[in-house]
C-alpha cells in the first residue's frame, strides 16, 4: 500500500515537473505543500523555501530582499500587505514585470480546504509581440505575419498547458476531498503535528473522542490541545515516534474518563501522523474477558482440590460426631470434640466462598433507581451497626440505569460491614454515589478507622488476605472485585486524611427506553419464536417476527411504527444480531439482544458493547427488568 502511494506520488510529481509554467500550492496556514521544478527554476529559489513547510511569509521576504519587487520602502508592512492579500483565498489574476524584465502572469485560485493553488507563466514573449505591433503597424509586411503566427503558435501552447494545468488541479482537488471525507467519515481522531509540535492537519473528530477538547486544532500547540495531563500521559510515545520508531499508547482523559488508544507514526519531515480511538468499552469488555479468564483458572485449580477437602470435611464431621456419641468419653473430650466440629464446619463455609469466587456467575442487569436502590441499602445496613456508628448517604440524581442490582447491594454492603469492623464501637461511614460524564458510575464507601495499612492496600484484593485473624475468611473485598470486574468496572483501595476508601466503579449503561405498540422479534427458531412473542404479547407489545437480520433490516425500512427490537445473536444466515444493531441509525427503535451463549464467550462480550443482553432461558420479568417506559427517561 505505501509502496502503491509512493509511486503515484513520484508520478504526479513528475508529471507537475514537465509542465512549462511553475506550480505552487500552499495551505490554509500559508505553509508550502507543494511545488514543481520551474516554481524554484523561475524565481531562483534556495532549496529552503521548496521543501514542503517552507512558510509564505519567508519566501516573499527573500523575494522582496532580493529585488523581485523593485525597490521596497517598508519591508514589513510590503510582506504584511502580501499575507493579508494570500489570507483572502479569493481566485485572482494579474501581470507583473519583474526586476529582471521579464513579464509574468499570476493565476491562483483557492481550495475547499482552505489554501490555494497559483500558476505562474512567463508572457515575455507574447508582451514583446504586442509592443511590437503597436511600434511598428505600419511597417510590418512579412515581419507581422512571423510574428502574428509565433504568437499564435504561443498560445496554442499557452492555452495546452492551461487545460492541463487545470485537469491537475481538478484531480488534487477531487483526491484531497475524498480523502478529507474518508478521514470525517472514521471513528476517529486523524492529524498530524510538525517537529515542533505543532497540528499541521487535523480532521473534525477530536471533541468526539475526548469531550470538551477543540475540533479547529490547525497551528495550535499538542500539549494546549490535548491538555497538560494528557499530553503527559502520551510524552514517551510521542518523543519515541519523533526518534523515527512508531509507539501506542493507552490513557485515560481524567474529565471525562474515556479511554483512549493514540498511535504515533513518524513521517520523513521529521513531523508525526496522530490516530487516537475511544476504546472505553472495548476496555470494559477486556477488563470482565480477563476476570472470566482468572475465574477459569482458579475454578480449574480449586474444583480438584475442593471435593477432596471436601470429602476429607464429610469424614471428619462424621467420625467426631460418633466420638461424640461413644459411651464413657472422657470429660475433657467434649470440648475437643466440639472444636473440631467447629473447624470443620468453618471449612465447609470456606469451602462455599471459594465456589462463589471460582465459579462463572451471570449478571443480571435491571433498570435499576440507582437513588431508591442505596435508600433500601441503608435500611439493610443499619440494624446491623453498633449505637455509636452513623451511616451517611450522599447520591447524585443519576436515575435510571442498567446494572446487576443484587450484585451491587452485596457489594457495597459487604463495604460497609468491612468499614464498619475496622472503626470499631463508634465512627462515621460515608456511603456517596455520582456519575462520571457518560462512561462510568462511582460508588465511595468512606469510613473514619484508622485507614488501611501499607500491606492491605498492596493485598487487600488477593484472595485469602486478611486482617481479622481467626475471624476473617480473606474472600469479601476479592468477591466484591471479582464481580465489579465481572461488569467491566474496578476497585481501588486508598487512604485519606480521614480514614480508609473504597470507590468502586461500574461502567454507565442506560435502560432500554421503550413504550408499548409494535415489537420486532429476530428469532430462527419456530418453538423459541412462539413462547417469545407470548412474553412480548404479556407486556402489551403487537408483534411482527423475522428469521434473519436481513429480513428485520427491511422490516423496519417498511413499518416506522416499530418500539422495540427483540433479537437473537446467533440468526439465520451470516449476519447476528449484532450486525443488526450496528445498521440500525440513531433514529431507530431500541433493541435487546438474547442469547444462549455463556457470559465469558467472545460473542456475548461484544454484544454487551452495542445493546443489553439477556442470557437464555429468561422470564418475562427478567425482560422486563431491562426496559423503562418512554415517559420515565424523559422526565
Amino acid at each position: 500500500m505505501k509502496y502503491a502511494e509512493d509511486q503515484t506520488k513520484s508520478m504526479t510529481m513528475a508529471g507537475l515537473n514537465l509542465i512549462g509554467q511553475a506550480l505552487s500550492i500552499y495551505d490554509r496556514d500559508l505553509k508550502l505543500v507543494i511545488c514543481n521544478a520551474p516554481f524554484q527554476t523561475i524565481f531562483d529559489l534556495p532549496e529552503s523555501l521548496v521543501t514542503p513547510g517552507a512558510t509564505f511569509r519567508d519566501t516573499i521576504t527573500h523575494l522582496a530582499e532580493r529585488g523581485e519587487y523593485g525597490e521596497v520602502d517598508d519591508l514589513e508592512t510590503f510582506v504584511q500587505e502580501r499575507i493579508e492579500q494570500a489570507r483572502a483565498f479569493e481566485p485572482h489574476y494579474m501581470e507583473r514585470t519583474r526586476a529582471n524584465g521579464r513579464t509574468i502572469s499570476v493565476e491562483g485560485s483557492p481550495l475547499a480546504e482552505g489554501g490555494w493553488v497559483t500558476v505562474y507563466t512567463d508572457i515575455s514573449a507574447t508582451k514583446a509581440q504586442e509592443a511590437l505591433l503597436r511600434a511598428r503597424s505600419d511597417a510590418l509586411s512579412d515581419q507581422v505575419l512571423a510574428h502574428t503566427e509565433k504568437l499564435s503558435q504561443t498560445n496554442r501552447e499557452l492555452a495546452a498547458m492551461i487545460t492541463a494545468l487545470e485537469e491537475a488541479k481538478r484531480q488534487l482537488t477531487a483526491a484531497e476531498a475524498r480523502a478529507r471525507l474518508t478521514t470525517e467519515m472514521m471513528p476517529a481522531h486523524i492529524a498530524h503535528v510538525d517537529a515542533a509540535g505543532h497540528y499541521t492537519y487535523s480532521n473534525q473528530r477530536l471533541s468526539t473522542i475526548i469531550p470538551n477538547r477543540p475540533s479547529n486544532i490547525l497551528g495550535r500547540h499538542i500539549r494546549e490541545v490535548l491538555g497538560p495531563d494528557n499530553h503527559d500521559s502520551v510524552f514517551d510515545a510521542l518523543n519515541s515516534a519523533y526518534s523515527g520508531t512508531p509507539a501506542v499508547q493507552e490513557f485515560t482523559d481524567p474529565n471525562s474518563a474515556r479511554r483512549i488508544r493514540t498511535a504515533f507514526t513518524p513521517d520523513r519531515a521529521d513531523g508525526v501522523y496522530i490516530l487516537s480511538m475511544d476504546v472505553t468499552e472495548e476496555t470494559q469488555t477486556r477488563a470482565a474477558l480477563q476476570q472470566t479468564h482468572r475465574r477459569a483458572l482458579a475454578a480449574q485449580i480449586t474444583s480438584g482440590l475442593a471435593h477432596d477437602f471436601s470429602n476429607l470435611l464429610t469424614i471428619i464431621l462424621g467420625l467426631q460426631s460418633r466420638l461424640g456419641r461413644l459411651p464413657n468419653v472422657p470429660s475433657g473430650a467434649a470440648p475437643l470434640i466440639e472444636g473440631t466440629l467447629t473447624a470443620a464446619r468453618r471449612g465447609g463455609t470456606l469451602l462455599s466462598s471459594i465456589a462463589q469466587i471460582s465459579d462463572p456467575r451471570s449478571l443480571r442487569p435491571t433498570a435499576t433507581d440507582i437513588s431508591a436502590m442505596m435508600k433500601d441499602l441503608v435500611t439493610l445496613a443499619e440494624p446491623t451497626l453498633p449505637q455509636g456508628t452513623k451511616l451517611s448517604l450522599k447520591v447524585d440524581d443519576i436515575g435510571v440505569v442498567l446494572l446487576d442490582r443484587g450484585l451491587l447491594q452485596d457489594g457495597l454492603l459487604n463495604l460497609i460491614l468491612n468499614a464498619r469492623d475496622a472503626m470499631g464501637a463508634e465512627g462515621d461511614i460515608t456511603l456517596s454515589v455520582r456519575r462520571v460524564h457518560d462512561t462510568r458510575i462511582e460508588f465511595q464507601v468512606q469510613d473514619t478507622g484508622p485507614g488501611f495499612s501499607e500491606t492491605a492496600l498492596k493485598q487487600g484484593l488477593d484472595p485469602f488476605f486478611t486482617t481479622k485473624g481467626a475471624e476473617g475468611s480473606g474472600l469479601g473485598l476479592p468477591m466484591v472485585y471479582d464481580t465489579t470486574k465481572l461488569a467491566g468496572g474496578d476497585l481501588k483501595l486508598a487512604n485519606t486524611a480521614e480514614g480508609a476508601r473504597v470507590t468502586l466503579w461500574l461502567p454507565y449503561r442506560e435502560p432500554v427506553p421503550a413504550t408499548t405498540g409494535l415489537a420486532l422479534l429476530v428469532e430462527d427458531r419456530d418453538d423459541l419464536r412462539a413462547v417469545l412473542r407470548d412474553m412480548l404479547m404479556e407486556q402489551g407489545y403487537s408483534v411482527i417476527e423475522a428469521v434473519s437480520a436481513d429480513e428485520a433490516a427491511a422490516l423496519l425500512a417498511d413499518l416506522p411504527d416499530i418500539t422495540l427490537i427483540l433479537s437473537d445473536l446467533q440468526l439465520e444466515g451470516e449476519a447476528t444480531g449484532i450486525d443488526l444493531a450496528k445498521r440500525l441509525g440513531t433514529a431507530s427503535p431500541p433493541i435487546v439482544l438474547m442469547t444462549s451463549l455463556p457470559s465469558d464467550a467472545p460473542l456475548f462480550l461484544e454484544a454487551q458493547q452495542h445493546a443489553p443482553v439477556l442470557r437464555k432461558p429468561f422470564t418475562s420479568d427478567d425482560l422486563s427488568m431491562l426496559i423503562i417506559p418512554q415517559q420515565e427517561t424523559s422526565s
